[in-house]
This record gives C-alpha cells, structure tokens and sequence, in this order.
C-alpha cells in the first residue's frame, strides 16, 4: 500500500470523481484511475461504484476513508514538526476540542498567553467528546477540551468547570424582556437543544424530569450553535451552553438566565505520561481565566470531583430514569 494510492482516495473522496481528483493533484485522469485500481487490487475489495465517468464510494469506501484522513493529517503534523525542529522552534501546540469550547474559549485563551509561552504555531480541531479522547489516547492532539464525562485512565485531568446553561430566545419573542425564563414557562414552549444523551442533554432532560414537566424538543442538533439559530429563526427557544451563547454572539437573539441550575460542565486534559511544556501549561491556565470571564456563574472544580460530579442527583436521575419518549418535531442530528 503506498502513500500515492491513499492520497490518490482521499482526492476522490473529496472531488467526487475520478476527474476532480486529478485536478486537485495535479495528475492525470488515468494515473489516479490506475492509482485507485491499484489499491483496491492490494486490499482485495472494490471502494467505489463506477456508473460511467462517475464514481459512489461504497461503505466500506467510508469507513477506510477515516482511516486514510486521521494518516494523512497525521504526517502532515509531522512534516510541520519536522520543519519546525530545523528552525530550532517549539513543535506546534495541537489542540482537540467540542466546537463550542473550540469557538468560544481556545482563540481568546491563545490570545492571553505571553508571548514567551505561547507556541510558534497552533493548530485547533473541533471534535466531538468522544473524539477529543481518540485524539489524546493516540498522541496526535496535546491538550483537549471537552465536556463531561472525562474520566479515562489514561488521561490527566488537570481541573473541571462548571456554568449554568441558559435560554437564548429571538429578540422579538415576548420572553425577551424577562430577566429569568422559568422552566415551567419553557416546559409550554418549542425547545431547540442539543443530541448527545450521555452528556449535556442528559441534565437537561433530568431538570425537565425533577420539576414533573416535560419538554417538547422541536429542535435537536449535535452543535448547541445550530440551536441557537434556530432560536433567531423563532422555530424554538434554545436550551444550550452558556459557552455557545456568550461565547459566540449571535445577532436578533437574547440570552437569559434559567430558573433552575442546569449545569454545564467541561474539563481540560491531557495524554497521562506525556510532558507539559509552557506552551500546554499556559494554555491551561488560560482555559480557566477565559471561562471565569466569559461565563457568569462559572466555578472551577477539582479534578478529584469529577466523578462527585457525575453522581450529582441530577445526572443520577437522566442516567437511570425510564422516561417517555418526549413529543418531537422537526428533529435534526
């Protein structure tokens, strides 16, 4: 399996064709053919669909093309590292975190590190959690962000924050002028919110649980920004993050408050094992300044706490209550 016939895949997985991807080599239509042809001989199964001068990829197709990105990315970073070793600079500061933290709090914490610490080169990944994990288990990321549960062993969590989620609602809807939005008010209304179950979403259902109402989810999304728009578009009142809405300003929206405490909870972590240069530990120290300023209410836990945390009633109650399944409209993933 030689490199050429993977980058010759991954062209056509991104081009969509065979054509496509020769151009974005700059090779011939018959030499990235043949590239493809031969890879597909050496792993003894067909990747694509051919219907003409059109190509599909077939599952397996996607399921190798995974694979291929997180090899090819990888040497990229090494190549990067490379070429910063023979200009006698730091290697990159790789980051992996959820897109809201990414959004919301790597730039501005970047931007607070002295110049001495900070890296030459920063490179940010948005992931899911579960990918932010992946990532520093295989060393290709130093430092993650990402929300809660974190508790791998072989992970160093270096301390947790938590900050209350909040409604964020189009500025023309009459909640607007409230200065707190109750949950039984929010209970009547089209919730736009966020997918992930065994994360945030868990305590959002568990607070709905705990006060006896239940939430019509109008609108569900894996990115809480995708709520929020949906808010701005009057489809739904967003239940997200407080990360997403002060973090990432969307105009004809306002936020406010939630009568009951829906907690919202992320740590900072590293691969166990692995050194933490000035460029990791300022930016770990930068993490938390950036969130204690940006978001209100937010409170800063030991790492010991995480799983107290998880054991909190509420998060007890979403993971083991039987609910009905809620009333849902319109969903999207």
């Amino acid at each position: 399996m030689e490199l050429h016939q993977l980058e010759a895949f991954s062209a056509v997985m991104s081009a969509g064709s065979v054509t496509g991807a020769a151009r974005l080599l700059g090779r011939s239509q018959p030499g990235v053919s043949r590239m493809i042809q031969d890879l597909e001989q050496e792993i003894d199964y067909p990747l694509f669909d051919r219907k003409g001068p059109r190509v599909t990829p077939t599952e397996r197709a996607f399921l190798l093309y995974a694979e291929v990105e997180r090899m090819l990315v990888g040497l990229e970073r090494i190549r990067a590292s490379a070429l910063a070793i023979g200009r006698d600079e730091a290697p990159p500061l790789r980051i992996a975190a959820t897109p809201a933290l990414a959004a919301a709090l790597v730039p501005r914490a970047i931007a607070r590190i002295e110049q001495d610490a900070a890296a030459h080169e920063t490179q940010l990944r948005s992931a899911s959690a579960e990918q932010v994990v992946q990532a520093l288990l295989s060393r290709s990321v130093d430092i993650g962000i990402a929300t809660l549960p974190l508790g791998h062993a072989a992970l160093d969590l270096h301390y947790l924050i938590e900050a209350p989620c909040v409604a964020v609602v189009s500025q023309d809807d009459p909640l607007a002028d409230a200065p707190v939005i109750s949950l039984h008010v929010l209970a009547a209304r089209k919730i736009a919110t966020v997918a992930n179950r065994y994360r945030l979403r868990c305590r959002i259902d568990a607070a709905f649980d705990a006060a006896g109402l239940t939430s019509t989810v109008a609108f569900e999304s894996n990115a809480s920004l995708n709520a929020v728009m949906a808010a701005q578009a009057k489809l739904a009142v967003a239940v997200v993050d407080p990360a997403t809405a002060f973090g990432m300003p969307v105009q004809g929206v306002v936020v406010r408050p939630i009568d009951v405490n829906i907690p919202f909870y992320y740590g900072v972590v590293t691969a166990s094992g692995k050194p933490v240069t000035p460029a990791i530990e300022a930016l770990i120290t930068a993490i938390e300044l950036v969130s204690q300023e940006l978001l209100p209410g937010a409170t800063r836990h030991q790492a010991a706490q995480h799983d107290a945390l998880l054991s909190s009633p509420a998060h007890r109650d979403a993971a083991n209550s039987k609910r009905t399944i809620r009333k849902t409209t319109g969903a999207t993933t």
